[in-house]
């Protein structure tokens, strides 16, 4: 196999490159891009366009879209063994794109999402140079006049790009969190390989049962031949010890094994991530032809969604692994960066190792992205993670005519086979939100109208996985179930109550009246939330200061600057309903960060301390979104540059295995929750302690609790205390949960110690790594480690420091770390003494 990597790029005019001699690869002007590689970026390399996410660079970017661009390649073609073929194959072609091999039409391509591979055995000659030329066509103008009908309440920026038309990455033409920069190229490796006429068609690995005494594990090998052939199959411990060895004769085969005494796979927060090694290999007359050899885990997962006999009407929703219900932590993914074909800038093992770090068990691929390459899957597998995948499909009409779900056929059939021996993978989901949102412009449009797009969530999907991945659970839509498709009493919700203001969703229609002031956006209102499962739910914050400074012009540095209203794809100045009853309204860019900052950090927690005290009744909680695909304001947890937000942090702590948290019941009273996610009952003392903000106790108690596995303990019950100048506070004196407090007021009413800081120390670990300890005397408020730098990952961050208390932060770099490369601030800076 030889990768072809290195290539050369031009543009035309729309139409024209083939008239001038584009297809030979003659002419001037060409500039040197990667395979896999972005146009965008090789222009910025070439000093032909400013990078588009620098400054205001997006604009001036969009003339790339509309013109026609040829790659071109030289190549040497491989020696074959007598009967192999030689294969060209295109992992991934975006998207309108023409093929040609020494000036000649090898094929079209027409879906960003599928591989391509083109039999040129009779048209290269072993060891001599060939040229491999594409044309990538404009995306909008490739596209028929013919359309479904858009939803007349909301769908112009469908309508512009036409996006739901073709099978490209719907993010790439501009969402409420990305730009508009419609991508083109070769996004994915392209190979030259000679191969043996006999493959083996495809190998499907299930776990029929598991516990921890045996498990069923099945292995279906599609035929690869009608010939006379040899199949082996070799499954292995994670040790490498072979658990089993078959030789047979070549053909369609299903074996059931029985393990004993398995090594089944858990999520990061339950266990181990063991992984087995399954090998099949097909031999003519003990020669390998063609190996297949993945890593698969041995695990159940099941989705339970029987009568819930505590809340009348309604129904569980919660994943079952290995027979243990589970409450899945989690968050939404959406691709790394807009440039999909730029591999170098997709940060795919920080990411995951920060959602682990965080607690997260789940990971949820929105369906208007890009399905992830295979180390993003492999990690996930390694690392713990259950992964519930959309296909791509997101807030829109679809096409159903013959041809576009003939496309979309093969697309879903690349996908599953690729993907569905992973041992993450959890759930297929046929898309976001298309059901929800038709559901709510007909109730805008007074109206009942059929959705485009339903025979393929309703009949191809999943008649296609039955046949080709018939163990994993499917779903058509995200949101789904109950009454209507964001029901409370059924399946899983978005909740866009908070931040988007919108209305409790009744169970008769999906619309009522939208609140925009403070009161209808307040965080507060997640606690009306009773839903079985919630799969998307945020809150905007900025990323770092330094982050924004490294990307945007410094004049552009301001709230009202149209430069800084650009990177908020949303509604600018929605957040301050937000902000205002919480910490008062910005009045520069750094105090935009902290504001935002602190109620998305404050609003999440709050959010996932309701949804993990109503286990078993809520088993989910996906926060939208966990990262960005450029440097802007958005609802991540981790921005564009790999920094860690306030709400990261929060998010870590409440996700924690054990979680105590405070509740204000309806009579006013104050309870003190411990909910335990283990899968062992916990017992313990929790001490709860009244300090005013000076430093001074008014009141300690210890509280002995037991929380059973999976559920609660109401270690106590009393007045909440009231003011503007204290804290109740519940720690774990042997660690068993994290620190969590009770602020009777909103922080911007509280009355802090003015200029109080805390005290540290510094102790190096390492050229890259030091301990910052940190100790307070009176109660500091949103205490945090900042630097210019964003290669730096700290243990802990955005926490409040109690007085007496003390906490150490590791803070590792990539390269040398200083001291001086770090500050402290809190939000005692802010008060006036």
């Amino acid at each position: 196999m030889i990768l072809l990597t290195d290539w050369m790029l031009r543009d035309f005019e729309p139409g024209a490159g083939l008239n001038q001699g584009a297809a030979a690869g003659t002419g001037e002007d060409w500039i040197p891009v990667s395979a896999p590689g972005d146009t965008y970026l090789a222009l910025v390399e070439a000093g032909r366009l400013s990078h588009p996410y620098q400054g205001r660079g997006e604009q001036p970017a969009e003339w790339v879209r509309d013109r026609e661009w040829w790659w071109r390649c030289d190549f040497q073609a491989p020696a074959a063994a007598p009967g192999d073929r030689t294969l060209l194959t295109f992992e991934g072609l975006d998207t309108f794109a023409s093929v040609y091999l020494d000036g000649a039409l090898l094929g079209r391509s027409d879906n960003m999402f599928l591989a391509y591979a083109f039999d040129v055995t009779d048209r290269v000659s072993p060891g001599d140079t060939h040229r491999l030329t594409i044309c990538f066509d404009p995306a909008t103008p490739a596209l028929d006049a013919a359309a479904p009908p858009p939803w007349p309440a909301f769908s112009d920026r469908v309508s512009r790009s036409r996006r739901n038309q073709m099978r490209k990455a719907q993010f790439g033409w501009g969402w409420d969190w990305g730009p508009d920069l419609p991508t083109v190229g070769l996004w994915k490796p392209v190979r030259i390989e000679t191969r043996a006429r006999h493959r083996i068609a495809g190998v499907r690995f299930d776990t029929l049962s598991a516990a921890d005494d045996a498990a069923q594990v099945q292995i279906t090998i599609e035929s690869p031949s009608e010939d006379a052939l040899t199949l082996e199959i070799i499954l292995a411990e994670p040790d490498g010890a072979t658990v089993f060895h078959q030789r047979s004769a070549s053909g369609p085969a299903t074996l059931d094994i029985d393990l004993q005494q398995p090594k089944l796979w858990w999520t990061a927060d339950l266990g181990d991530q063991p992984l087995y090694t399954l090998t099949v290999r097909l031999l003519v007359a003990d020669r390998l032809v063609d190996e297949a050899r993945q890593q698969v885990g041995v695990r159940t997962v099941a989705l339970d969604q029987s009568p819930d006999p505590d809340e009348a009407g309604a129904t569980f929703f919660r994943f079952v692994l290995n027979g243990h219900p589970i409450f899945a932590k989690g968050a939404c993914w959406v691709p790394t960066t807009s440039f999909v074909g730029d591999a170098g800038s997709e940060p795919y093992e920080r990411l995951i190792d920060q959602a682990v770090t965080a607690n997260m068990n789940m990971i949820r691929v929105w369906g208007g992205g890009i399905y992830e390459p295979d180390a993003f899957y492999d990690l996930c597998d390694r690392k713990g993670l259950l992964v519930w995948q959309d296909f791509m499909f997101a807030c829109a009409h679809y096409p159903e005519d013959d041809a576009f779900v003939a496309l979309v056929q093969t697309e879903i059939e690349q996908q599953v086979r690729r993907l569905r021996n992973h041992a993450c993978l959890a759930v297929w989901c046929g898309n976001n939100e298309n059901q929800g949102l038709h559901r709510i412009n007909d109730d805008i449009e007074g109206v009942s109208s059929r959705l485009f797009g339903l025979r393929l969530y309703d009949e191809v999907m999943p008649a296609m996985l039955e046949h080709l991945d018939p163990v994993k659970i499917y779903r058509c839509s995200s949101p789904w179930g109950g009454p209507n498709p964001n029901s409370m009493l059924a399946g899983d919700v978005h909740d866009w109550t908070v931040w988007h203001g919108c209305p409790p969703i009744p169970e008769d229609r999906m619309i009522g009246e939208f609140r925009f002031d403070p009161e209808g956006v307040s965080y507060l209102r997640y606690a009306e939330d009773l839903s079985r499962f919630v799969s998307e739910f945020g809150l905007q914050g900025a990323p770092a200061l330094a982050t924004l400074e490294r990307w945007m012009d410094p004049e552009d540095l301001n709230l009202d600057n149209p430069g800084f209203l650009a990177r908020i794809k949303d509604e600018a100045r929605k957040a301050d309903a937000m902000m205002e009853p919480v910490t008062g309204l910005p009045t520069s860019l750094q105090d935009y960060v902290d504001f935002t900052q602190w109620c998305q950090a404050e609003g999440l927690k709050f959010g996932i301390e309701h949804f993990r005290r109503r286990r078993p009744h809520c088993s989910g909680a996906l926060i939208w979104q966990l990262n960005d695909c450029w440097p802007c304001v958005s609802w991540s947890l981790v921005d564009y540059d790999g920094v860690t937000k306030a709400s990261y942090h929060a998010v870590r702590r409440a996700f924690a295995p054990v979680l105590a948290s405070f509740r204000r019941a309806d009579d006013g009273q104050l309870e003190l929750w411990i909910s335990n996610d283990t899968l062992q009952p916990i017992e313990g003392v929790a001490v709860l302690a009244l300090q005013g903000l000076d430093g001074t106790e008014r009141s300690r108690q210890d509280l002995a609790f037991s929380a059973p596995a999976g559920g609660h303990a109401i270690a106590w019950r009393g007045v909440a205390p009231d003011g503007d100048d204290c804290v109740l506070r519940v720690w774990s004196p042997d660690g068993a949960f994290e620190d969590n407090g009770h602020l009777p007021q909103t922080i911007a009413k509280l009355k802090l110690v003015p200029g109080a800081r805390p005290t540290l120390s510094v102790i190096r670990l390492s050229p890259t790594a030091l301990r910052i300890d940190l100790t307070a005397d009176v109660y500091l408020a949103f205490v945090h480690l900042v630097s210019d730098r964003a290669d730096l990952t700290f243990t802990d961050n955005h926490f409040d420091l109690a007085a007496g208390e003390g906490r150490s932060v590791t803070v590792h770099a990539l390269a040398a770390l200083g001291a001086n490369d770090l500050s402290v601030r809190c939000w005692n800076d802010r008060v006036a003494g």
